[in-house]
């Protein structure tokens, strides 16, 4: 290949891959806002097909009858929409230096699996209904809305999670011996006539009532057994409170301790984080200014 064609396809490539991937130029947000508001037509198209009765009636009922019914309208919508998904997920892959990254990644199983249940109903019956998969290709608003300059924050609190561990585990283990304990008093208490019917059933009330969900399927009757209820209820509000405890105070410890690896904006050594990704390796969380990718060293989009 001349030299001067295959430098042509790598600028091909490298434009492509700043209007897919990038989020912070003027043409990377209209792609990204064109892609949600795809993604959510194709939502609300599955939802409406889902409605009895609903594929047979007229789309447009006017005086002319062009013969054109929903689910005609839904189905020719959705192979419209599936063939733009997939020029996408093509372009994603060849505008990258290394498919696989992207292929393998979390993003490429997603959008993979957003562009096939329509191809698939060639061979299998009833996936238009997987189209619905598609809803996870909206997690791509937090990189149109900017929220990666939380990352440090999120980062933070992440940290302050995984600190918490062991104490969440202690605390998990301590709600599921009182679910144990109190179902299967309310087993013997209840007893099979008021819909308790085994120990696991009333250990699944005590979770749902502890939680203070209360689906409501089941209901202890007698006098005993509705003041364990109350009891468990009154349990449930203060249980609720104590992992948000747990976590806020690890989170304000780190503050504390001075130990924080992560500066807030105040800090002068704090550098903001954008939503560049790279070509070759597809990092991201790439610093204001950086000119190489922070991962493999390849050069950046300007």
């Amino acid at each position: 290949m001349r030299p001067e064609y295959k430098e042509n396809i790598n600028h091909w490539r490298q434009r492509i891959h700043e209007i897919i991937y990038e989020a912070d130029t003027p043409k990377g947000k209209v792609f990204d806002l064109t892609l949600l508001i795809i993604i959510i037509i194709s939502l609300i198209l599955v939802m409406l097909e889902s409605i009895p009765g609903l594929g047979d009636k007229q789309f447009l009922s006017t005086g002319l009858n062009l013969g054109i019914t929903y689910q005609t309208f839904f189905y020719v919508s959705e192979w419209i929409i599936t063939i733009f998904f997939t020029i996408e997920y093509f372009l994603r892959i060849v505008s990258i230096n290394r498919p696989k990254k992207y292929i393998f990644s979390f993003y490429g199983v997603i959008d993979f699996l957003s562009t096939i249940p329509l191809y698939l109903t060639f061979f299998f019956g009833g996936m238009n209904a997987l189209l619905a998969i598609r809803a996870l290709r909206l997690l791509r608003i937090f990189r149109i809305l900017k929220i990666t300059r939380f990352i440090g924050e999120s980062d933070k609190l992440t940290r302050a999670i995984r600190a918490s561990g062991p104490k969440i585990m202690v605390f998990l283990f301590a709600v599921m011996v009182i679910s144990v304990i109190f179902g299967t008093l309310m087993y013997l208490v209840e007893g099979p006539e008021h819909g308790f019917d085994s120990i696991p059933k009333s250990i699944y009330w005590c979770i749902v009532t502890l939680t203070t969900v209360g689906f409501g399927d089941i209901a202890p009757e007698t006098p005993f057994g509705q003041f364990m209820a109350m009891i468990i209820m009154i349990m449930g509000y203060g249980i609720i409170a104590v992992p948000t405890g747990i976590v806020s105070a690890e989170y304000g410890q780190g503050f504390k301790s001075g130990k924080d690896p992560l500066p807030g904006k105040d800090d002068p050594n704090y550098r903001h984080v954008n939503t560049q990704v790279c070509q070759n390796c597809l990092s991201r969380k790439h610093q204001d200014g950086s000119k190489y990718c922070h991962s493999c060293g390849f050069p950046l989009n300007d």
